[in-house]
């Protein structure tokens, strides 16, 4: 394996710093030529800023290493720089972490989300570590006057057979002089000593201890507090409002209404428009702002139609965002009225209406999923400074490099002239990703001329949108005389989206397969939640999978097998999105560990479920017992095949929160509205999995092999869902086709 990038002498010392004999290495890793020439020609005490990855060695042997990703809990901050420090061969007690600010040209894509981290940055961080030890190497060479293939490292030392060696340190500040090497070899995995070796979380003792590292901790001098007062149903829009009584009370400093977006806008890809005109209260502080914005006297009207420009994600295009106000019921109501129209046809092989008319029996199941919010631990918030000529904004976001463009357009400045500091984020599953409250903090500085810090309450984020979409699908299977299954249909929608993935298993495994899809538009704001889409789809059909197994007289892990290898051996299409071979695999894995099919655990009432997204593969068999009248998840075994594991530790903390996280959404979530109203806006009445609900046993294995790592946050959460739905069969003796499957559950 290869660094394809070039770097001349001249630019090499352009983005390295000799500060009190260290070396400072950096490497434009995902920008072309001309950006790094553009890195190049920048000034010298700039460069700090302009790098997009860098390792800085200090005399003493200390080795810094910057992470670009903004941190949402999944480790980036110890997983990324094990990366480096696993190709540099250094001391891992001497790393050092700090997060990087914003700057996608010489980042590249810094976002978090999609299980990407650690798949995006696998090669160009071990290539930085590989480059920097050949540096140092080289140094040394030339310090000892011996040849480079005689020099070898380990934990930060450079050895030689004559018995000379140093400290990195030492070698430092040559090493800043050397050319960085256009190609470098990297470790075998068989090589990992850093790799593959449990670390504890770089951020461990601060989160714990409390130090300042979230948006809710950001503070300035001068800082002022604001909220937002948003229309309280979907649909609904600001007509009047009178602030007499609340700009009287202490603390306050101004309120006004301002729009999001002008007339006209267009919006990108993850801009989002739930309320465009809302009332905004600033004062001192929090309590007093809170208790101003009780005071307010609002009228609200209806919104009526509304339309949008888009551009991003399917391309520039006009929407219009229906008006109506929206009730549970009736949202059901309409998705099972477009159920039975004509959808988009998203795949078909061979000739699934003949199957299904030659049927002996047909299995049909429909299953149906209501919004979920994201409940963000750590309340919405952001800080902005916006100034006549440049403006500072800062907070847990995901995606920096996807607001900055709309930020400009908002402020009217450059891009280059808006700093973007990203700060630790405390939950969301998505909910970052969406740029309203980024927005919303800019525009209110602006208009103040102060810096202020935006802060939602519960309540206004569980009303304000951007939910896990409502889904349905209709799953159908036809069996012939002896039982084969000969034909397979799913039929999906949602509002306002599909969830149907339309070349996953099981098509490939079937002769006769047709998917196909349709949508009901919403002004409900949705957005990526945990696995997007995924996490429905998992539920239902593996969930249908296990009926369809029950039907043909076949053990539910053998007929998922069963289907699994004639994908491998004679897929059907070619677009198929899976690789069937660690599809098996990881189910071989998990009915070894969990002892599926063993006589010992005949009597457990078990759910199975495997499921394949954001390019890995997991499973779960889940053990349910009856507690105090209730069915509750006592156990739960895991296997999960996502390629290399960086950080064992941390890959099986990251599994099992999927797994409490989807057993708490499958039997509790759901949020509805009433004429357009969110009908859920706190704890109180939203429901939660609690502590005394989680499993006693969360067992996680890993497929070991030597794939380059895949997506591992958000590919074990699906699959929960169809496990514990399977499980409840079991336990219950009926089947569950609605979430949250609770709501299905007699009380005891």
């Amino acid at each position: 394996m290869e660094n394809t990038k070039t770097y001349n002498r001249r630019s090499f010392l352009k983005s390295s710093a000799l500060a009190g004999g260290g070396m400072l290495l950096s490497f434009s890793w995902f920008s072309e030529a001309k950006a790094a020439e553009k890195v190049a020609q920048l000034s010298f005490p700039e460069q700090w800023s302009e790098l997009t990855a860098y390792i800085k060695i200090t005399p003493d042997n200390v080795i810094k290493i910057l992470v670009p990703n903004p941190e949402f809990g999944q480790n980036v901050m110890t997983s990324l720089p094990m990366m480096v420090a696993e190709e540099l061969d250094c001391d891992w007690k001497n790393v050092v972490v700090e997060m990087g600010t914003h700057d996608n040209v010489k980042y590249g894509p810094q976002f978090t989300g999609g299980s990407n981290s650690v798949r995006m940055y696998w090669k160009p961080l071990r290539n930085a570590g590989a480059a920097a030890r050949q540096m140092l190497i080289e140094a040394a060479a030339q310090t000892w006057g011996v040849p480079t293939s005689e020099i070898t490292t380990k934990a930060g030392i450079l050895s030689h057979s004559s018995g000379k060696s140093a400290r990195y340190g030492e070698m430092a500040a040559k090493a800043a002089t050397i050319a960085v090497p256009k190609d470098v070899k990297l470790k075998a995995p068989k090589d990992f000593s850093i790799v593959r070796n449990s670390k504890k979380n770089t951020e461990g003792v601060k989160v714990v201890t409390g130090k300042p590292l979230f948006g809710m901790d950001y503070r300035v001098d001068g800082m002022l507090i604001a909220m937002i007062q948003h229309p309280p149903a979907f649909g609904m829009k600001l007509k009047s409002f009178d602030a007499t009584e609340a700009k009287k009370m202490s603390g306050i400093k101004d309120i006004f209404s301002f729009k999001l977006y002008d007339d006209g806008f267009e919006q990108g890809g993850f801009d989002t428009r739930a309320f465009n005109e809302m009332i905004a209260v600033v004062g001192n502080s929090t309590w007093e702002v809170m208790n101003a914005r009780k005071k307010l006297n609002i009228q609200w009207e209806a919104a009526g139609d509304v339309k949008d420009t888009m551009n991003g994600r399917g391309g520039k295009r006009e929407i219009t965002v229906p008006g109506r106000l929206e009730t549970t019921s009736r949202q059901f109501e309409m998705m099972a009225e477009y159920a039975k129209k004509p959808a988009t046809q998203l795949r078909k092989d061979g000739d699934p209406e003949s199957a299904f008319k030659n049927a002996t029996q047909i299995i049909e199941r429909t299953y149906n999923a209501p919004f979920l919010a994201h409940n963000t631990m750590e309340p919405m918030n952001f800080f902005a400074h916006v100034q006549d000529d440049k403006a500072l904004v800062a907070g847990p976001l995901q995606a920096p490099g996807w607001m900055e463009p709309t930020l400009a357009k908002l402020l009217n400045l450059p891009a280059d002239k808006i700093e973007i500091q990203m700060t630790r984020m405390g939950g969301g599953f998505g909910r970052r990703a969406y740029g309203s409250y980024v927005y919303e903090a800019a525009r209110i500085s602006q208009k103040l001329k102060a810096p202020v810090k935006l802060i939602y309450t519960r309540e206004d984020d569980m009303t304000y949108g951007i939910y896990r979409p409502m889904y349905t699908a209709t799953y159908r299977a036809a069996l012939d005389a002896n039982k084969n299954l000969i034909g397979f249909h799913v039929t999906g929608g949602g509002i306002p989206e599909n969830p149907v993935h339309a070349n996953r298993f099981p098509a490939g495994a079937v002769d006769n397969y047709l998917a196909d899809g349709w949508e009901i538009p919403s002004n409900i704001t949705i957005g990526a939640f945990r696995a997007p889409r995924s996490n429905f789809n998992a539920a239902a059909e593996q969930s249908f999978l296990d009926e369809v197994a029950e039907a043909m007289g076949k053990d539910p892990i053998a007929f998922r097998l069963d289907l699994l290898k004639r994908a491998k051996e004679n897929p059907v299409g070619k677009n198929n999105d899976y690789d069937a071979s660690r599809y098996i695999g990881v189910l071989e894995l998990l009915k070894e560990k969990s002892g599926w099919g063993k006589p010992e655990n005949a009597g457990k009432k078990r759910g199975v479920a495997a499921y394949f997204c954001h390019a890995s593969y997991a499973g779960h068999v889940v053990d349910m017992v009856m507690r105090d009248g209730q069915p509750y998840v006592e156990s739960v075994t895991s296997a999960v095949d996502c390629g290399v594991v960086v950080n064992p530790d941390a890959a099986r903390n990251m599994v099992q929160g999927a797994v409490v996280d989807g057993i708490g959404q499958s039997f509790y979530g759901a949020l509805t509205h009433k004429d357009g109203a969110a009908e859920q806006n706190n704890f109180h009445n939203y429901r939660m999995i609690r502590h005394n609900e989680a499993p006693q046993k969360i067992d996680v294995h890993f497929v070991e092999n030597d794939i380059d790592p895949t997506g591992l946050g958000e590919p074990p959460f699906p699959p929960v869902f169809g496990a514990v739905a399977n499980a409840l069969f079991k336990t219950t003796g009926k089947r569950y086709y609605n979430q949250p499957f609770m709501s299905e559950q007699p009380k005891s």
